[in-house]
């Protein structure tokens, strides 16, 4: 077999495949055995009609054209194998040449990975805003911490913002009742807008045994999309004392015996919460700078595909309802206009992303390690509520391990480009990226590291996990 690669575009090539006809042996030899299985003919017992009787038999015609449908894939796989290309996506496949006794040509256009040329990463900067903790802030984590042990007594007063109430709520469509709106008893925070539109505002003022009739828009069921009037009664009223934010609150509510201790911890707890927001803020400043810094090539086939996906997920849960779905981004304030040019710039940005980082670590020659992807499925395994043999099992399944390997990989390199730039705040300081990206050459950014034993329990299936996704890595279009 012979191949050659024509560059149609940055992103694109065809593939030339020449397969000599006796190369395809082989392959007619299988077919015909196949065929020989579920054959009957005078004289021969079932399954034992001889290969030869066959050939002499059959349209070889049609038969090749058979042996073709089946050749192709793997002759396909084999010119990738050899050539330096790097497909995206599913090939498009064009048999040129399928007479009997003549040689196999067939062309495959793909899109494929484009050539980068990156910056320099070691010149790379990166400015963040730097950790800073006001009273208020402190103030606000007290306050969630005295309602955790606050208390809820009865009011004979209108409902206001804050308090809780238990109420009962109907609604009807049209001057139809809808049976899934009903519910009775139901506590609520006023103010929380965790429940239907306008149903806060319906409640202030309304004292024990009194209701209020509101229009709004059902989100679910049936009825969804539809305006509806809903009744809501409130059963009783009741708001919440805190404790007073002195020592023996502190006591009761931590380990510690003076409220300032509290607070001081408080001070840290803040400082964690936002020593996570700054390890985000770098990773986000880091890609915005490569791809400010880097040209790149975008495939086409490969962003409307995850054009499509995406509207796909939006419209889905409204049954692909197009009518419905302008309505609804319409009550968002927006329109199908804005929301196609969104999706459009999301998409782009996403598929360039994705191409920088595989171009990254192919430059920085990222390898993905056995504790790397061991530590990956524990932590879904986690966010999941599955074990991680279980998991892996979903994963392998669904063919989605070549996307976690190219996921994986990707955290690998944004972590090295991080360690090899020059990060400080907006004040002038040098941040350590130690303790959200790993130390510099670590196997793995901290952030995932495993507890031991549930890293020992998945360990021998990510030696297979591994070799399987690294194979299928290249193959796969793992920029969706």
């Amino acid at each position: 077999m012979k191949s050659t690669v024509e560059k149609l575009s940055p992103t694109r090539v065809r593939i030339n495949v020449e397969v000599p006809f006796t190369e395809l042996a082989p392959d007619f030899d299988r077919a015909f055995k196949e065929m020989a299985k579920s054959i009957r003919m005078p004289g021969f017992r079932p399954g034992k009609v001889p290969v030869r009787l066959l050939e002499q038999r059959v349209d070889k015609q049609a038969m090749f054209e058979q042996v073709i449908g089946e050749a192709v894939p793997g002759r396909y796989s084999e010119a990738v194998a050899t050539s330096e290309v790097k497909p995206l996506g599913q090939p498009e496949i064009d048999i040129t040449n399928k007479q009997y006794g003549e040689d196999l040509a067939f062309t495959a256009e793909v899109d494929v990975r484009p050539e980068i040329t990156l910056p320099d990463l070691a010149a790379l900067k990166i400015e963040v805003d730097p950790i800073e903790v006001s009273d208020d802030e402190v103030d606000t984590e007290l306050q969630n911490l005295r309602a955790r042990f606050g208390t809820l007594t009865g009011v004979d007063r209108p409902a206001q913002d804050g308090d809780f109430v238990s109420i009962d709520l109907s609604a009807t469509v049209d001057g139809e009742d809808v049976p899934e709106a009903k519910t009775e008893g139901l506590s609520h925070e006023v103010g929380s807008g965790q429940l239907i539109e306008g149903l806060d505002e319906a409640i202030k003022g309304l004292k024990a045994e009194e209701s209020k009739v509101f229009k709004t828009t059902l989100v679910a069921g049936e009825h969804a999309g539809k305006e509806a009037d809903v009744t809501v009664k409130v059963n009783s009223v009741k708001e919440r004392e805190l404790p007073e934010p002195d020592d023996e609150f502190a006591q009761l509510a931590s380990e510690f015996d003076t409220i300032d201790e509290l607070k001081e911890s408080l001070v840290e707890q803040v400082k964690r919460v936002k020593r996570v927001q700054q390890a985000e803020q770098i990773r986000d400043r880091a890609l915005e700078a490569l791809l400010e810094q880097t040209e790149i090539p975008l495939p086409e086939a490969i962003v409307q595909a995850q054009v499509d996906d995406t509207l796909h997920n939006a419209i889905h849960g409204l049954e692909h309802d197009e009518e419905k779905f302008a309505e609804s981004l319409e009550k968002e304030g927006s329109s199908r206009e804005a929301f196609d040019a969104d999706n459009r710039t999301n998409s782009e940005k996403g598929v360039k992303t994705q191409l920088l980082m595989d171009a990254v670590a192919d430059h920085l020659d990222i390898q993905v390690g056995q504790t790397d992807l061991t530590e990956r499925l524990v932590l879904m395994s986690r966010q999941y509520g599955l074990e991680p043999q279980q998991l892996l099992q979903v994963l392998q399944q669904n063919n989605q391990l070549p996307a976690m390997f190219a996921d994986v990989r990707r955290g690998l390199t944004i972590a090295a480009v991080v360690h090899g730039a020059t990060v400080t705040d907006t004040e002038g300081t040098e941040i350590d990226t130690a303790e959200f990206f790993g130390p510099p050459n670590a196997e793995q950014p901290a952030e995932i590291a495993a507890d031991d034993d549930d890293a020992d329990d998945v360990a021998d299936d990510s030696v297979a996990v591994e070799e399987n996704a690294a194979d299928d890595d290249v193959a796969a279009d793992d920029t969706k």
